[in-house]
């Protein structure tokens, strides 16, 4: 048999079919517009009554009060209580939730084209009468403060919360979560009184994709919001985001930590940039997929991390370009220096033929499978409503990212990407990575992960300073929810490095990194608990055989403090 058809890939199938017909579209006489698309491949329908406010509408002395809105909607309305609109629900097999972003609000439903008319029922009473019952608020409030503490301990959420900060100044989009004072003042009178400026039929719209009769659906919608009154959110002027002069660098201390969090960023477009296809084929070419230059350079090439990626925050007011791994402490220096490489390349070396058609084949092969379920078309239809697109934009979709050449590329590359005056945020041990990465910037800030600026001296390296002695088997007792739980640190130490095991009750793991300096012990061990890999970070202070600190993993909201003593 002849091999050769080996040698050489098969040709890529004719592009799938994506003749999408555009839907109907009103506005009732209080202002709501009405969006119906009929899909009868399936016997199901699918809602979404969707706002033009969000989180950033929230007041300076208000924040996260929208989220909190949202979240409580299907906590209790004038007919149900929540455990009757939950029972409800599930009876009917359909789903009802509603979330919020920093430009949207968003309510949903779907369920059987038979029990249609009950989830619009009850999608109204969670739009237009919810009460926001004191004892699920209370119960909200008390989850979201263990939230915001669980959330000090994700290095993403860290460098999210600094780049927001960073890349936009005052406007609201700076804003990555509430505080826990914020949230303490949230109060059923201030979420009633969001809720009547929010929720009105003339900030929204209502969509309906599926196995439906126009004139029907109209008319079920109609009675059900036609009697909601008009509202004014008024005109909200929002402060532009700074414009960036310089590269900066801010460093997030995460003592102990083996990998590095990096995130570069820089302000790039809104969603309804004309800009906006030329630059998606561009990210796709530079970080958004597995064969895109960051990938591999830094995995394919170096094996810094396990991917290397870019992506746009593209939102209605502004948007930001970022570009993110997580790579191995000792290698921080190093990365950095090929993210530069490459955002340098992406904008003073032309893409070739191949990446372009590549990238192309990828966007406008994807996107027909996008539309391919109910839910999948529902939300493009909702993208495209929320951020005013054109009319055409899911028809002419494929069309406009064809028409993309090497020079659209090469030009929005070099008008978004600023390798110049871009922010710089890493997440992990300060002290560890200062070194590697203080080249590039000249402006350095420190905060730690309780979001505090840091003096900047407290970070450079001492090598005289005498590192106290550690090895040996040190038992701990940890305090967990009022129970005492034993841990074993066996070390061994090598002038101020450290290695060893982890030993727990609910399994062992090595030290990959761990350093004294002076009598302070920061080490980090990876172990396997419940067939999942988990990161432990260990922080003490050594008196002689007797040791104090905390042990802090991503599986627990709070660091858990420690005492123990080394064995003789």
């Amino acid at each position: 048999m002849n091999e050769d058809f080996r040698k050489q890939a098969p040709a890529p199938l004719a592009p799938v079919p994506f003749n999408i017909p555009r839907p109907f579209e009103t506005v009732l006489p209080n202002g709501l517009k009405v969006v119906v698309f009929e899909d009868k491949r399936f016997p199901l329908v699918s809602f979404r009554l969707a706002f033009t406010v969000g989180e950033a509408h929230d007041a300076d002395d208000a924040t996260g009060q929208t989220s909190a809105l949202v979240s409580m909607l299907t906590e209790g309305t004038k007919n149900r209580s929540s455990k009757q609109l939950a029972e409800e629900i599930e009876r009917l097999g359909a789903h009802l939730s509603a979330s919020s972003s920093s430009d949207n609000i968003v309510v949903s439903a779907s369920s059987l084209t038979f029990y249609r008319t009950d989830i619009m029922n009850l999608m109204a009473e969670v739009v237009l009468t919810p009460t926001f019952p004191e004892s699920e608020l209370s119960l909200y409030i008390q989850n979201t403060l263990e939230n915001l503490k669980f959330q000090r301990s994700q290095p993403n959420f860290l460098a999210d919360e600094q780049i927001s900060r960073i890349i936009y100044g005052k406007h609201p989009y700076r804003v990555a979560s509430p505080s826990p004072a914020d949230v303490e003042k949230i109060t059923r009178e201030k979420l009633f009184e969001l809720h009547g400026k929010s929720f009105i039929p003339n900030v929204a719209t209502f969509i309906v994709v599926g196995d439906v009769e126009r004139d029907e659906i109209l008319k079920e919608i109609e009675e059900k919001f036609g009697g909601w009154q008009q509202g004014s959110v008024g005109e909200v002027v929002f402060p532009d985001p700074p414009e960036r002069t310089e590269t900066t660098l801010t460093i997030v201390d995460r003592p102990g930590s083996a990998q590095s969090n990096i995130v570069i960023s820089n302000l790039a477009i809104k969603r309804s940039s004309e800009d906006y296809f030329a630059f998606l084929l561009m990210n796709q070419i530079l970080g958004a997929g597995a064969s895109s230059r960051l990938f591999m350079n830094l995995r394919e090439e170096k094996g810094y991390t396990y991917g290397a990626y870019s992506s746009i925050d593209a939102r209605r007011l502004a948007g930001s370009f970022e570009a993110t791994s997580e790579v191995r402490t000792a290698v921080t220096g190093e990365s950095l220096k090929e993210f530069f490489y490459e955002l340098n390349r992406i904008r003073d070396a032309k893409a070739s033929e191949q990446e372009l058609n590549d990238a192309k084949n990828f966007l406008t092969g994807v996107f027909p499978i996008r539309a391919e379920t109910q839910e999948g078309l529902t939300n493009l239809i909702v993208s495209q409503k929320l951020y005013d697109l054109p009319e055409d934009y899911l028809q002419t979709y494929r069309d406009k990212i064809n028409e993309i050449t090497i020079e659209d590329v090469e030009r929005v590359a070099k008008k978004y990407i600023t390798p110049d005056k871009i922010a710089l945020v890493i997440v992990g041990d300060a002290e560890n990575i200062l070194e590697q990465v203080k080249s590039y910037a000249r402006t350095i800030e420190i905060y730690d992960t309780e979001g505090n600026l840091q003096n900047m001296d407290n970070y450079k390296q001492d090598e005289s300073v005498e590192a106290a002695s550690v090895a040996g088997r040190w038992n701990l007792n940890l305090s967990a929810m009022g129970q005492e739980l034993k841990v074993s640190l066996i070390l061994e130490q090598n002038g101020n490095e450290v290695s060893g095991k982890l030993e727990t009750m609910f399994g062992n793991g090595d030290i990959t990194y761990g350093r004294v300096k002076g009598n302070q012990l920061t080490a980090t061990a990876v172990a396997e608990v419940q067939g999942q890999s988990a990161e432990f970070t260990i922080n003490g202070t050594v008196e002689g055989d007797s040791v104090s600190g905390s042990l802090s993993t991503q599986m627990i909201p709070m660091p858990l403090e420690f005492t123990g003593t080394r064995e003789k």
